[in-house]
């Protein structure tokens, strides 16, 4: 099954983590989520980590 991105609701402070990611849609992720996006993305040993900053205070 596959989800489009601009689907996806992290809370702030959450992350979802995704197995298996080939580095082509490492690439496509990040081109989908664009250059301003708040999210961290971050990718070790093909499982791609999205994580939203808490709030400021």
């Amino acid at each position: 099954m596959l989800v489009e991105l601009k689907r996806l609701s992290i809370p702030p402070g959450q992350k979802v983590l995704l197995k298996d990611v080939s580095w082509q849609e490492f690439e496509d992720i990040l081109a989908d989520l664009g250059e301003s996006r708040a999210s961290r993305i971050f990718d070790a040993n093909n499982t791609l980590e999205i994580m939203t900053p808490l709030p400021e205070h």
